[in-house]
């Protein structure tokens, strides 16, 4: 048969949605791929019931539906603190994923280069790929994760059209500083480049962290593409609602690309989740409480175990250090601690570009006793390393 393209030859399959497969083969409590165990608001749930009955249940407008749309804009125009036009600059996505494609192929030329902060969520150099791009990383030093202002400024000078920047960040749980913004923003002024941002997290921040919007910043609205969804915000990872929100005229080009990707998200889903965009100020202060609680809870339990980590300042993952273990081949320990341990996570190597293999990804997206129960495990993962670990560099 003819050959696949060419652009794909370098893709493997996600390691995150593999983990899954993993943690459900063996029995493992999974803390791979972040999605919770608990139901969303129960307010939402029951939006959705009333219009399975009622509907709609055929198209909705292409680029949104336009009471979801003008609840978002309220919503982001209060969180933003900048005016939104809910005609104009809003787009409404299959997720905040096909929302990040729809953005790079409307503003990045084939040959263009895409500067990534690594480490970095598996999909942006993929999708810089898929749009004819060259990704273009820059280091995010742990544990810190902290960059040099002179490596982001050599991506520039070297072509990058666009930066993805995702904050609070996936995997490592940072948190940019306003001043770390401030000087993103600056080099992308000075090098007429677009931000396009992932703030798929922007309720879940620790303080005394605080999430700024990259397109609050001023000049940035007009050269800020920022994408998000409504999945971690109110626990509907499957609902696949996203957006983007950008200047009118890249809007324009945006909703092109998006008809042609998939033309509009599900209708149903979009009358339901107006619901949730119209919830008050106090359904968010319980969701970051929450978060708070599990993550405080997760890192006891790392810290009974023994495990060094590196404590999030915001989403809901933590980086765990496993090179007193294994610090050469982070895929198969993961495997072992889903086989042995019953405990899934994600080898950090899928999330770096650097040669790193020292961390290990786990979500904490859980409910408590969930994560009880993980902690409990883990609590046991040395003694049965010494049991049925590796032994003089072999594995037993």
């Amino acid at each position: 048969m003819p050959p696949a393209s060419n652009r794909t030859a370098a893709f493997t399959e996600s390691v995150i949605r593999r983990m899954t497969r993993v943690a459900l083969e063996r029995g493992a409590i999974n803390l791979s791929q972040g999605f919770p165990d608990f139901d969303p608001p129960g307010e939402l749930t029951a939006a959705l019931a009333r219009t399975a009955a009622a509907g709609p249940h055929q198209y909705a407008i292409t680029w949104g539906a336009a009471n979801f749309r003008e609840a978002l804009a309220r919503k982001q125009s209060r969180y933003m603190g900048i005016p939104l036009d809910p005609e104009r600059q809003i787009t409404v996505t299959c997720g905040s994923t096909e929302a990040m494609m729809a953005a790079m192929m409307s503003v990045v030329n084939p040959g263009d280069r895409v500067a990534v902060f690594s480490p970095f969520y598996e999909n942006y150099g993929a999708d810089a790929i898929l749009s004819g791009a060259e990704p273009r990383y820059i280091p995010l030093h742990p544990p810190a994760f902290t960059f040099d202002p002179a490596d982001l400024r050599a991506a520039f000078e070297e072509g990058a059209r666009a930066l993805i920047l995702c904050n609070p960040s996936n995997p490592s749980g940072k948190v940019f500083s306003r001043e770390e913004l401030l000087c993103i923003a600056a080099l992308a002024e000075e090098f007429d480049a677009w931000v396009i941002t992932d703030e798929v997290y922007e309720h879940i921040v620790y303080p005394p962290a605080v999430h700024v919007y990259f397109a609050s910043l001023p000049g940035m609205a007009e050269r800020t593409i920022s994408c998000s969804s409504l999945s971690k915000t109110y626990s509907i990872t499957g609902w696949r609602l996203g957006y983007t929100i950008a200047p009118p005229a890249v809007t324009e080009v945006i909703r092109k690309v998006h008809d042609f990707l998939t033309v509009g998200a599900a209708a149903p889903l979009m009358e339901a989740a107006v619901t949730a965009l119209c919830f008050p100020e106090s359904y968010y202060e319980e969701l970051r409480a929450g978060y708070v609680r599990r993550r405080d809870l997760f890192l006891r339990g790392l810290e009974e175990a023994g495990l060094s980590y590196t404590r999030p300042q915001g989403a809901y993952y933590a980086l765990v250090d496993i090179g007193e273990f294994d610090g050469s081949d982070d895929l198969r320990f993961c495997e072992w601690l889903a086989r042995e341990v019953k405990v899934a996570a994600v080898p950090g190597s899928s999330f770096f570009r650097e040669p790193e293999r020292r961390f290990i990804r786990f979500h904490f997206a859980k409910k408590e006793e969930t994560l009880l129960a993980a902690g409990e495990r883990l609590g046991a993962l040395r003694r049965i390393w010494r049991a049925r670990g590796f032994c003089g560099g072999g594995r037993v």
